[in-house]
């Protein structure tokens, strides 16, 4: 009995799984390649600019590691605004609910990430490719 009541515990302990999941610091937004810290401090409606972007990925909870637009805070479809009378290197305004946002401070540049190449450079690349393969099919037309 002892010894199967021993075994049954080391079985136990052998094969639970762990849980982790990242605590942040702070919630922040990115956007344009920089992090924003998001403050508690309301945004007027007369202050609001334009739309500058929206939240567009998640970070990974259990590495940490984000790219694009993404929030640790806030779901995607958050939208972005400048803030009248300040750069948006300095601050922008995060839509927290109707004709409400708070002031997201500038921190720090994001960190890079495989997939900024992904989704800034490879477009650019397959449109000259395309743009090659269609001179070189003309000039082979033009040939014939």
């Amino acid at each position: 009995m002892k010894r199967t009541l021993l075994f049954f515990i080391l079985f136990i302990f052998t094969f639970t799984t762990s849980v982790q999941a990242l605590s942040w610091a702070y919630p922040f937004v990115v956007w344009n390649g920089n992090v924003y810290e998001v403050k508690e401090e309301k945004v007027l409606s007369n202050q609001i600019g334009k739309e500058i972007g929206e939240v567009k990925t998640k970070p990974n909870d259990m590495t940490g590691d984000y790219y694009g637009d993404v929030s640790n805070a806030y779901p995607k479809g958050t939208k972005y605004f400048e803030i009248n009378n300040i750069s948006t290197k300095n601050a922008i305004a995060v839509e927290v609910g109707d004709n409400e946002w708070q002031k997201a401070v500038y921190v720090h540049q994001a960190p890079f990430h495989w997939m900024d190449i992904f989704t800034k450079i490879l477009p650019t690349l397959i449109l000259i490719a395309i743009i090659i393969i269609i001179l070189i099919r003309f000039k082979k037309r033009k040939n014939n």
